[in-house]
């Protein structure tokens, strides 16, 4: 516990750096937590399917018949080949190394000679699934069977960000950009979680967005809810229409612990960030910025290469440097700067969430050690 004479520290430069705990929690956070497979829109009809990777496994989306979204684990019941890859549409599953073939809903339909074994049972082999919501369009996965809802992980978080983006339903992505960083998962999520350093770092961001004295965060569940004005329409980087909502004149991001953040920027426009963690030393980030039925839209066009340019390829830079300086000899933890009012200036979202990480790795790790 901190007190005023003993601050509270930030965590220790192992946890950033140690491919060890990466391992542990590439085998019990990133499997035990929602993780962000992709957005509904990517599956439009019957049979349509597209894969994706989390904690080390190679999963995939499929539309069932009936229109229900099914998520398995990408591997055949037989002899475990690998069963789809990429994207694309099928009206049976089939696996490419002995045709065994099973329906929309995971079910063994066929194999070549299975008659020929006595007792087979075709209806008792099915693939694996795993759970999966649709958060406001968006798709999550959890390779825990027994997960607790996202509503209970987020709350608020959904009816919040319907507030926010009243056409959120209507959204397709207009684009999605990866951005590789040569930096642990954890010191890109941390540097996304505070704005202390935005008025001296971003000055775009600072100056034509938001209006950072103004900037807040605070604890929402496993979530991380940002809030803050807009800059004067004078001021602004590109135009809103403050009538358009209730929320236009607004900035607020929705960060889902541990790697998904809903990002609306004053006029309702919606970006996501979703971080994809590699090794101890690299993680990508994907940048989505969307538009009501994915139709071309120039503010969002230009506020995406905006980003890019400025606030991304900054932040690049200060992640990249701190994960050097978490490797010196010469680092020691220093003190989070916790203000009682919270603000802009201060690093209490900070706290929590390395509360979180600290608790992700150590729990785990005693859980395999034991």
């Amino acid at each position: 516990m901190a007190t005023d004479m003993n601050p509270l520290l930030s965590l220790d430069a192992r946890y950033y750096t140690d491919p060890a705990i990466f391992e542990i929690e590439s085998r019990g956070l990133f499997a035990s937590s929602w993780q962000f497979a992709g957005h509904a829109s990517q599956l439009q009809r019957p049979g349509d399917y597209f894969t994706f990777e989390m904690a080390g496994e190679s999963l995939f989306c499929v539309m069932d018949r009936d229109g229900a979204i099914n998520a398995f684990y990408n591997v055949c019941q037989h002899r475990a080949h690998q069963l789809v890859q990429g994207s694309g549409r099928a009206n049976v599953l089939t696996c490419p190394y002995h045709a065994w073939s099973y329906d929309l809903g995971g079910q063994l339909r066929a194999g070549p000679n299975i008659k020929a074994v006595e007792g087979f049972r075709r209806e008792d082999i099915c693939l694996t699934k795993v759970p999966i919501e649709n958060f406001c369009g968006f798709l999550f996965v959890n390779l825990d069977p027994d997960a607790r809802p996202m509503d209970e992980w987020f709350p608020g978080v959904r009816s919040e960000l319907a507030a926010h983006v009243p056409q959120i339903e209507q959204l397709r992505p207009l684009e999605w950009v990866e951005i590789p960083e040569t930096c642990n998962w954890k010191v890109s999520v941390e540097n996304y979680s505070e704005c202390y350093h935005c008025t001296l770092n971003h000055e775009t961001f600072a100056t034509g967005i938001v209006r950072p004295e103004t900037y807040d965060i605070q604890p929402q569940g496993h979530c991380l809810r940002h809030t803050t004005e807009c800059q004067n329409l004078d001021a602004m980087s590109y135009p809103i229409d403050l009538s358009a909502n209730d929320y236009a004149g607004v900035y607020s991001s929705w960060f889902l612990w541990p790697m998904f953040s809903f990002q609306v920027y004053p006029g309702n426009l919606l970006n996501t960030y979703h971080w994809r963690a590699v090794d101890a030393d690299h993680v990508i980030v994907w940048r989505g910025w969307y538009s009501i039925d994915g139709v071309e839209s120039e503010t969002v066009r230009q506020l995406a290469v905006q980003d890019r340019e400025t606030t991304v390829e900054e932040d690049i830079h200060l992640v990249e440097s701190v994960q050097r300086g978490l490797k010196s000899r010469g680092y020691r933890p220093g003190p989070l700067v916790m203000d009682p009012a919270c603000g802009v200036n201060s690093e209490h979202s900070i706290a929590v969430l390395q509360s979180w990480m600290r608790d992700a790795a150590d729990r785990m790790g005693t859980t395999a050690a034991g």
